[in-house]
């Protein structure tokens, strides 16, 4: 017998094993009776962690609230950013940047009833998610704002 034969043999034996291997504990995972539940659950917290996740991203790059001339830079910045990225057609992108803006501004009811008037409906619907998504601790406060926004 030539070393190749003998290794082949042994190659396809082994690899026969590791199938095997696998095929029993993935069938033993799966009859398990919290599989499911375990599984929901798994996805429940990735979902949650990504939600955190971008909930941050919201948070970074807020200024101090107390200066209301680096606010208001900030606000207008991010309306900007917004309205080119909607104009390219980047519209998660854009959304990130007008929920920055609407949650440093002065008087957020009344932009999103510009938005609403403005933006398109998906679009607009994507804004309203993203800050029923966010905690009242990450809005920003009007009273924090002072009169920065008018």
């Amino acid at each position: 017998m030539s070393t190749k034969l003998v290794a082949g043999i042994v190659a396809g034996i082994f690899g026969t094993f590791f199938l095997g291997y696998c095929v029993y504990f993935d069938r033993k995972r799966r009859s398990d009776p919290l599989f499911k539940q375990k599984l929901l659950e798994r996805r429940r917290k990735a979902k949650q962690a990504q939600q955190e996740a971008s909930a941050e991203e919201l948070r970074t790059g807020i200024p101090d609230r107390r200066d209301t001339a680096a606010v208001q830079q900030f606000f207008m910045e991010e309306i900007q950013r917004g309205e080119e990225l909607l104009a390219q057609g980047e519209y998660h992108e854009a959304v990130n940047h007008l929920t920055k803006a609407v949650a440093v501004c002065n008087q957020p009811q009344q932009l999103l009833q510009l938005f609403h008037g403005t933006l398109p409906d998906h679009v607009f619907q994507l804004l309203i998610e993203k800050l029923n998504d966010m905690s009242p601790s990450q809005q920003f406060q009007s009273s924090d704002a002072g009169d920065s926004l008018d």
